[in-house]
Protein backbone atom coordinates (compact mmCIF):
# COMPACT_ATOMS: atom_id res chain seq x y z
CA UNK A 1 0.00 0.00 0.00
CA UNK A 2 1.19 3.47 -1.00
CA UNK A 3 1.58 6.43 0.21
CA UNK A 4 -1.70 8.77 0.71
CA UNK A 5 -2.37 11.06 -2.64
CA UNK A 6 -2.85 14.11 0.52
CA UNK A 7 0.82 13.57 1.89
CA UNK A 8 3.07 16.49 0.36
CA UNK A 9 6.43 17.31 0.87
CA UNK A 10 7.39 20.64 1.93
CA UNK A 11 10.86 20.22 2.69
CA UNK A 12 11.85 22.88 0.04
CA UNK A 13 9.35 25.38 0.73
CA UNK A 14 11.11 25.55 4.11
CA UNK A 15 14.53 26.57 2.46
CA UNK A 16 12.79 29.42 1.52
CA UNK A 17 10.17 31.22 3.90
CA UNK A 18 7.64 33.06 2.16
CA UNK A 19 7.64 31.03 -0.54
CA UNK A 20 4.48 29.57 -1.84
CA UNK A 21 3.79 26.08 -4.26
CA UNK A 22 -0.04 25.33 -5.68
CA UNK A 23 -0.96 21.78 -6.03
CA UNK A 24 -3.92 19.78 -6.87
CA UNK A 25 -4.50 16.32 -5.08
CA UNK A 26 -6.96 13.95 -6.22
CA UNK A 27 -8.23 10.87 -3.67
CA UNK A 28 -10.32 9.12 -1.84
CA UNK A 29 -11.28 9.62 1.84
CA UNK A 30 -12.53 6.57 2.90
CA UNK A 31 -15.33 6.89 5.97
CA UNK A 32 -16.25 10.30 6.01
CA UNK A 33 -19.84 10.66 6.91
CA UNK A 34 -22.58 11.47 9.04
CA UNK A 35 -26.15 9.74 9.72
CA UNK A 36 -27.68 12.08 7.22
CA UNK A 37 -25.18 12.45 4.20
CA UNK A 38 -21.61 10.80 3.65
CA UNK A 39 -18.84 10.92 0.41
CA UNK A 40 -19.60 7.78 -1.05
CA UNK A 41 -16.68 5.19 -0.45
CA UNK A 42 -14.47 5.25 -3.33
CA UNK A 43 -15.38 8.39 -4.44
CA UNK A 44 -12.41 10.87 -5.81
CA UNK A 45 -12.24 14.24 -3.50
CA UNK A 46 -10.06 17.38 -5.34
CA UNK A 47 -8.22 19.86 -3.20
CA UNK A 48 -7.05 22.69 -5.10
CA UNK A 49 -4.40 24.36 -2.31
CA UNK A 50 -1.60 26.85 -2.09
CA UNK A 51 1.26 25.81 0.51
CA UNK A 52 3.16 28.41 2.21
CA UNK A 53 6.09 28.27 4.32
CA UNK A 54 6.44 31.07 7.08
CA UNK A 55 9.31 29.73 9.62
CA UNK A 56 8.48 26.65 10.97
CA UNK A 57 5.09 26.95 10.21
CA UNK A 58 3.42 25.91 6.83
CA UNK A 59 -0.04 27.87 5.86
CA UNK A 60 -2.43 25.28 3.82
CA UNK A 61 -5.50 27.23 2.00
CA UNK A 62 -7.89 26.73 -1.18
CA UNK A 63 -11.03 24.50 -1.79
CA UNK A 64 -11.14 20.80 -1.46
CA UNK A 65 -14.26 19.74 -3.74
CA UNK A 66 -16.08 16.61 -2.84
CA UNK A 67 -19.52 14.03 -4.14
CA UNK A 68 -21.69 13.55 -1.80
CA UNK A 69 -25.01 11.52 -0.79
CA UNK A 70 -27.37 10.97 1.17
CA UNK A 71 -31.64 10.91 2.09
CA UNK A 72 -34.04 13.70 1.82
CA UNK A 73 -35.08 14.70 5.25
CA UNK A 74 -38.99 14.98 4.24
CA UNK A 75 -39.27 12.46 1.11
CA UNK A 76 -36.58 10.13 1.81
CA UNK A 77 -35.45 9.74 -1.71
CA UNK A 78 -31.66 9.51 -1.95
CA UNK A 79 -30.05 12.54 -2.97
CA UNK A 80 -26.40 12.76 -4.41
CA UNK A 81 -24.36 16.65 -4.95
CA UNK A 82 -21.35 18.01 -4.89
CA UNK A 83 -19.73 20.28 -2.65
CA UNK A 84 -16.95 22.51 -2.42
CA UNK A 85 -15.27 23.73 0.90
CA UNK A 86 -12.62 26.70 1.44
CA UNK A 87 -9.66 25.51 3.57
CA UNK A 88 -7.39 27.75 5.58
CA UNK A 89 -5.45 25.93 7.85
CA UNK A 90 -1.98 26.14 9.87
CA UNK A 91 0.50 22.77 10.20
CA UNK A 92 3.77 23.49 12.69
CA UNK A 93 5.47 20.85 14.61
CA UNK A 94 3.61 21.07 17.51
CA UNK A 95 0.15 22.08 17.24
CA UNK A 96 -2.19 23.17 19.51
CA UNK A 97 -5.18 20.63 19.85
CA UNK A 98 -8.34 21.46 17.96
CA UNK A 99 -6.38 25.07 16.28
CA UNK A 100 -3.63 23.18 14.43
CA UNK A 101 -2.47 20.51 12.61
CA UNK A 102 1.09 18.36 12.78
CA UNK A 103 3.89 18.89 10.24
CA UNK A 104 5.92 16.08 10.69
CA UNK A 105 9.58 16.72 9.36
CA UNK A 106 9.35 17.71 5.58
CA UNK A 107 5.91 16.36 5.03
CA UNK A 108 1.69 17.72 5.38
CA UNK A 109 -0.39 14.82 5.88
CA UNK A 110 -3.47 16.64 4.91
CA UNK A 111 -5.76 13.64 5.03
CA UNK A 112 -7.18 14.31 8.70
CA UNK A 113 -7.71 17.92 8.12
CA UNK A 114 -9.49 17.30 5.11
CA UNK A 115 -11.75 14.24 6.46
CA UNK A 116 -12.14 16.76 9.67
CA UNK A 117 -13.52 19.89 7.32
CA UNK A 118 -15.57 17.85 4.58
CA UNK A 119 -17.33 16.14 7.58
CA UNK A 120 -17.86 19.38 8.96
CA UNK A 121 -19.13 20.71 5.80
CA UNK A 122 -22.09 18.17 5.03
CA UNK A 123 -25.93 18.55 5.22
CA UNK A 124 -27.12 17.54 8.48
CA UNK A 125 -30.72 17.66 7.15
CA UNK A 126 -30.49 17.35 3.33
CA UNK A 127 -33.49 18.29 1.12
CA UNK A 128 -33.63 17.11 -2.91
CA UNK A 129 -35.10 20.27 -3.00
CA UNK A 130 -36.51 23.40 -1.34
CA UNK A 131 -40.06 22.93 -1.63
CA UNK A 132 -40.23 19.02 -1.26
CA UNK A 133 -43.48 18.07 -0.38
CA UNK A 134 -42.58 15.15 1.44
CA UNK A 135 -43.39 11.36 1.13
CA UNK A 136 -46.14 10.56 -1.31
CA UNK A 137 -49.49 10.79 1.57
CA UNK A 138 -51.07 7.03 -0.85
CA UNK A 139 -47.54 5.15 -0.26
CA UNK A 140 -46.80 6.23 3.08
CA UNK A 141 -50.06 7.46 5.03
CA UNK A 142 -49.40 8.98 8.49
CA UNK A 143 -52.60 7.01 10.39
CA UNK A 144 -52.94 4.26 8.24
CA UNK A 145 -56.36 5.60 6.49
CA UNK A 146 -55.27 9.15 5.05
CA UNK A 147 -56.34 9.36 1.36
CA UNK A 148 -56.25 12.51 -0.95
CA UNK A 149 -59.47 13.12 -0.09
CA UNK A 150 -59.30 14.12 3.27
CA UNK A 151 -58.88 17.70 3.06
CA UNK A 152 -60.32 18.44 6.56
CA UNK A 153 -59.28 17.01 9.58
CA UNK A 154 -61.44 15.19 11.51
CA UNK A 155 -62.68 16.46 14.97
CA UNK A 156 -60.63 15.21 17.72
CA UNK A 157 -62.68 13.18 20.48
CA UNK A 158 -64.12 15.25 23.52
CA UNK A 159 -62.39 15.26 26.89
CA UNK A 160 -65.84 13.67 29.24
CA UNK A 161 -64.55 15.60 32.15
CA UNK A 162 -66.26 18.93 29.84
CA UNK A 163 -69.18 17.50 29.14
CA UNK A 164 -71.21 19.14 31.94
CA UNK A 165 -70.08 22.36 31.00
CA UNK A 166 -72.30 21.63 27.37
CA UNK A 167 -75.60 21.86 29.47
CA UNK A 168 -75.21 25.34 30.47
CA UNK A 169 -77.12 27.68 28.69
CA UNK A 170 -76.58 31.48 28.59
CA UNK A 171 -79.23 34.04 27.54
Amino acid sequence: MGRSPFVVDVGDLQQSPGTQRRVTLVGPLPGVGLSSARVPDGADVQFDVVLEAQGATVVVHGTAYAPWAGECRRCLNPIQADMAVDVREIYEPRPVEGETFLLEGDLVDLAPMLTEVVALALPLAPLCRDDCPGPDREAHPVDGSATEDDDVAAEPPRDPRWAALDQLKFD
